[in-house]
């Protein structure tokens, strides 16, 4: 399993219901989470060996929200 963080702009409640089908539909993702309390909005995705960091930037994007690798 492949495990995945990243900055983003995912701030609320409805943010994370806007991008939750978009990361759910990803089958290489098994499970993701978004700690809004961190200033940082970090998105962290746990997933397939198949699963890309492209993959979950893409998917996120695709909704409109913004997302860069952590670190």
């Amino acid at each position: 399993m492949k495990t995945y963080q990243f900055h983003t702009n995912i701030n609320c409640g409805n943010c994370i219901a806007k991008v939750t089908p978009a990361l759910n539909e990803e089958f290489d993702i098994l499970e993701w989470s978004v700690d809004t309390d961190n200033p940082k909005k970090v998105l962290t995705v746990k997933g397939e060996d198949e699963l890309t960091e492209a993959q979950v930037m893409a998917a996120v994007e695709k909704v409109g929200f913004k997302i860069e690798k952590a670190g």
